[in-house]
């Protein structure tokens, strides 16, 4: 069994260093492989010129069937073939040995070199069209010529041995020129083979050729001695045949399998970095990194497919078009190319289904010849890369790397196996990329969002100290919305925001906090040309904005401060900054100039925040801070089913207390149990005075962080359902997304055990986090809420309605109970009793109200009748 060395183009190997004076262009490699085969053919013909001459034989009558035997021989061993890849380099196995060594006990060198020649130039020639002919033709000659040349030097030097010792060392010797010319090949055309891997090949070659020519040796034997001996070769030779097939298709089986896995870890590598990439890093980079990514895999395919060029076309995004990635040989100039006419309308790449097909120049129709011309070569594997919804790209795999053999059922099979691999990753890479965008940027404007902001500004402000953070509030939305809808209020804040971009140019990190207040980072900026800037940029988003035929006067202000302050004060987080920025807003809308820096007199806010917690636990114990209640109402039956418990604080100096104000201060200290256990505690009283009553309605009460990553919480959970005697069902927490992700380790299982208590568990604001699809099966939650925003925006945008109807879909696909925020007018209600939506809860119903007014309001607002299991069920009055 001889080892060939399949010459391969330079350029399937990149990253192998280039022989002295061999530049990097194609054609110089080609040229310069061009000018090695004619030596090694010249080399050849010299080596049989001067063999024949000098072993000059008889033709007997013998060779009539001799010849055409050795021929049939030839081209049997040769199509019997394993095909082994070694790094970038393809060899084949073949049983080569068995006929020679008959040909040298049996046939003179002319009519064994005759029937090599023909045989193997022959079979390459009607099949791949003259690839590499000319160095395969000096091999050839050269795999005769020097092993007739040791038989007779071995058969005159050894007169006493056995007869087929020369023929023995001659037919070993042929594999081993073969090796030899193939790693001299290797060198010429820049690749590299350790001096090692060189060594441990010729030992295997030379350990296989023996055992092949052993066996060659003993048919011979057993044929010419035994009349029935033929038939024993024939038995042994068939044998070892399917032995080494079968371990080829084992060894197939096995490198197919490493590349799958390469090129799924090679994705899920590349997708992780796009995870991990900064939000702020320049598109031309990511997307030079993904081509690079790419390319890795189109070279992994080639190689595994022992092809001269794999072609990658990939659609990353429609509008983008096609990017066609090459790897190995180079396409010829007039092959069709990324976004040109000839790429949608190339007859190899019409592809319905999902199957693999394989053109070849021989018996392809003439319009997919004419293709196969244009890229230069003579077969191809092409198969689509089809999504879940769309046509992502193609495949083309080119002129397999064999001396004798084109691709075959197990390439077809492969192919298809990476192409639905290849296809599942662009479906993953572009939903993560989506939900990526979707997590760091905002909806409606496409720029940052706070989170976004955040991360994009971090590492600025860590290399550049002098730097500063701008907010601008556009401070006209609720008049335009109110006289002419949301969807008006929401085109100023578009045009806003393209204003704000057209001013920073596109390298500003620029972020939509919310509703219609952006912030800005600039880099390297000192307060005056702050100051100079924020006032021209006051001046742009404040100008008149034509808005259904009208011309709206808007008014903005603006807050700046400096990342580090001059008294020597460390430099400060984006969160704080932007929080100072806040502070420096507020200071302007409240006074007369539009345009203010913080300064620290300002922090009199952080003062007040100081003062609201350290009075929030004698608030608790005064009366001060009371709950109100929300009520939720089944859809479309109006009936009742509970309330959210909210938290309201009447402060005896500064009078009702935000809960925007206060919550957060709160949530930022240790008191935040002491909140939610007073809410809990009150919701339960009033809902065991309900069931007293007869009256079955659940009570909602908010978590926070810290409560999900108390351990004890669940156990004080049960202990007040066990002494108000409250059914766990009638009792439910709602979380946002963000505080369990924040530590998941430990707010999961404190979920889980709150959910084997029995409690419901809600996710509230649902589809404003950054993770909600990936993570909303991993919680063990019963409901989704989703959040306002959404909701209020549905009339009268598409989005938000089709965000609202898919959210609704995805809860009831997971069996959750839907509940709906902010319904404020019948027909938001009446979509979401459309869109099967199961609760609804806002203003149309009701505000929250204080104990004694939610007790009139249910007097007042509902009708009491027997339910289906005998309790009272409250209905909402039209």
């Amino acid at each position: 069994m001889s080892d060939r060395r399949r010459p391969i183009d330079p350029e399937s190997s990149p990253d192998a260093p280039r022989p002295l004076g061999l530049s990097g262009d194609p054609a110089a490699r080609g040229r310069t492989f061009a000018r090695f085969s004619w030596l090694v053919l010249l080399v050849g013909v010299l080596a049989t010129a001067g063999v024949g001459t000098w072993l000059r034989a008889d033709f007997g009558p013998e060779l009539l069937w001799i010849g055409p035997l050795l021929v049939l021989g030839f081209l049997l061993a040769e199509q019997l073939t394993i095909d082994v890849d070694v790094r970038t380099v393809g060899w084949t196995i073949s049983f080569t040995e068995i006929p020679l060594v008959l040909g040298l006990l049996t046939a003179p060198f002319e009519v064994v070199l005759g029937a090599h020649l023909l045989a193997g130039l022959g079979a390459q020639l009607s099949r791949r069209g003259g690839d590499h002919v000319v160095y395969n033709a000096g091999v050839m000659c050269l795999e005769i010529a020097v092993p007739f040349s040791i038989a007779h030097l071995v058969s005159t030097a050894v007169t006493s041995g056995p007869y087929w010792l020369g023929a023995v060392a001659g037919t070993v010797a042929s594999p081993m020129v073969s090796v030899a010319f193939a790693l001299a090949a290797v060198h010429v055309l820049g690749g590299e083979l350790r001096v090692g891997g060189a060594v441990r090949l010729g030992l295997r070659t030379l350990v296989v050729g023996l055992l092949n020519t052993s066996v060659g040796l003993v048919g011979y034997e057993v044929s010419t001695r035994g009349p029935w001996g033929w038939v024993l070769l024939v038995l042994v030779s068939a044998a070892l045949v399917l032995l080494y097939r079968a371990y080829s298709g084992l060894l197939r089986e096995q490198r197919d399998l490493e590349a799958l896995s390469d090129v799924s870890l090679t994705v899920a590598r590349s997708g992780q970095q796009a995870a991990s990439r900064p939000t702020g890093e320049p598109e031309d980079t990511q997307t030079e990194s993904a081509s690079d990514e790419w390319q890795q895999i189109a070279e992994r395919i080639r190689e595994q497919l022992n092809a001269a060029r794999v072609v990658l076309h990939l659609r990353p995004d429609a509008p983008a078009g096609v990017r066609s990635l090459v790897a190995g040989e180079p396409l010829p100039e007039d092959a069709p190319q990324n976004d040109s006419l000839g790429l949608r309308d190339d007859p190899m790449l019409q592809l319905p289904g999902a199957h693999v097909r394989y053109f070849r120049t021989v018996d392809a129709p003439d319009d997919v010849r004419e293709a196969l011309a244009r890229r230069g070569a003579h077969e191809a594997l092409v198969v689509p890369l089809r999504g879940a919804n769309q046509l992502l790209g193609a495949v083309e795999a080119h002129d397999r790397l064999s001396r004798w053999r084109g691709f075959g059922r197990a390439d077809v099979r492969l192919l298809r196996t990476l192409a639905s691999h290849l296809a599942t990753a662009m479906d993953n890479r572009r939903l993560l990329a989506r939900l990526r965008h979707d997590a760091y940027h905002d909806p409606l404007t496409g720029l940052l969002n706070r989170p976004g902001f955040r991360e994009a500004a971090a590492e600025p402000l860590r290399t550049h100290p002098k730097s500063v953070v701008l907010r601008i509030d556009l401070d006209v939305l609720s008049t335009v919305s109110d006289a002419l809808g949301h969807a008006w209020g929401d085109r100023m804040v578009v045009a806003a925001g393209r204003r704000l971009r057209e001013a920073f140019g596109p390298d500003v990190p620029l972020a939509r906090l919310e509703g219609g207040a952006f912030a800005a980072l600039l880099i390297d900026c000192d307060a005056e040309e702050a100051h100079r800037l924020s006032a021209r940029l006051r001046a742009q988003v404040a100008a008149p904005y034509p808005v259904d035929r009208l011309t709206v006067e808007a008014s903005a202000v603006v807050g700046y401060v400096l990342s580090a302050e001059e008294d020597g004060e460390p430099e400060l987080d984006v969160d704080t900054l932007i929080q100072r920025a806040d502070v420096a807003v507020r200071q302007a809308k409240a006074g007369d100039d539009a345009v203010r820096a913080y300064v620290p007199a300002m922090g009199q806010m952080f003062k007040r925040r100081f003062e609201l917690v350290t009075q929030f636990r004698h608030a608790l114990d005064s009366g001060q801070v009371t709950v109100h209640y929300q009520p939720k109402v089944a859809l479309p039956s109006r009936e009742v089913v509970g309330v959210e418990a909210l938290v309201r604080w009447r402060h005896p100096e500064y009078g009702p207390l935000d809960p925007d104000e206060f919550v957060p201060a709160v949530e930022a200290t240790g008191l935040v149990d002491a909140l939610t256990g007073f809410v809990m505690e009150c919701s339960l009283v009033r809902v065991r005075q309900w069931l007293d009553r007869g009256l079955r309605l659940s009570a909602a009460v908010n978590l926070s962080v810290r409560n999900l990553a108390d351990e004890t919480f669940p156990d004080r959970v049960a202990d007040a359902l066990r002494r108000h005697d409250v059914p766990p069902r009638l009792l439910t927490f709602e979380l946002t997304e963000s505080g369990v992700m924040a530590d998941p380790e430990r707010s999961l299982p404190v979920l889980r055990r709150l959910h084997a208590l029995g409690v419901v568990l809600a996710v509230d604001d649902f589809g404003t986090g950054y993770s909600s699809l990936a993570y909303l099966r991993q919680l063990p939650v019963d409901e989704v809420k989703i959040d306002k925003s959404f909701v209020l925006g549905m009339g009268t945008d598409l989005g938000d309605m089709a965000v609202v109807r898919s959210i609704v879909e995805l809860g009831h696909s997971l069996g959750l109970t839907v509940v709906a925020e902010g319904v404020e007018d019948d027909a938001a209600r009446e979509q979401l009793v459309g869109m099967g939506c199961d609760i609804a809860q806002g203003y149309l119903i009701s505000r929250p109200l204080a104990e004694d007014r939610f007790e009139a309001w249910l007097r007042a607002r509902t009708i009491r009748a027997r339910g289906r299991h005998d309790e009272m069920v409250l209905t909402l009055v039209r």
